[in-house]
């Protein structure tokens, strides 16, 4: 089943986790895949101890997509592609698969659509899968289980406060 985690609100990754504390804890293979992050996340810290979990590497540091130049950005879509690809490969039947931020990696065009559709049919039978980010495209949100919207009614950045380590990050 696909589910898609989407919207401006905060606790997209939250959620996404949480599935897959609740999938390792049964006993499921996990598979996370995190697009647009770096390695320095609380979340992944306590992940990486979960048994049956298995955190995919991120870059040490990543700028901003609007902040990388031309080489880092063609260096970055190539690598979103094999995290993609490397995630399809560590699939087993009944896993979770979780890639976060990955509807951000549409969006900014680092990964086409098109890209997400492949990934999905090289699957193995009973996968759970699971895309966060801000936009959803409409042809992932017609094809998708589950759909939850993650909606801003107020944030602490708006008055000025910084992410704050352990809380947003």
């Amino acid at each position: 089943m696909l589910q898609i985690y989407y919207g401006d609100g905060k606790g997209k990754t939250t959620a996404a986790f949480g599935l897959a504390l609740r999938a390792a804890g049964r006993g499921r293979r996990v598979v996370i895949a995190q697009f647009l992050k770096s390695e320095d996340s609380g979340e992944r810290r306590s992940m990486e101890t979960v048994p049956h979990v298995l955190m995919l590497p991120l870059p040490e540091h990543l700028n901003f997509v609007w902040n990388m130049d031309v080489v880092e950005r063609a260096e970055y879509e190539e690598y979103a592609g094999r995290l993609l690809d490397d995630t399809a490969m560590l699939a087993v039947k009944n896993s979770v698969l979780i890639l976060d931020e990955v509807l951000g990696a549409i969006e900014t065009d680092i990964l086409p659509v098109s890209e997400i559709d492949d990934f999905l049919a090289k699957l193995p039978e009973n996968c759970e899968v699971v895309l966060t980010g801000r936009k959803a495209p409409e042809e992932l949100l017609d094809r998708a289980d589950y759909i939850t919207e993650f909606r801003a009614v107020r944030h602490p950045f708006e008055k000025g406060v910084q992410a704050r380590e352990g809380i947003e990050y």
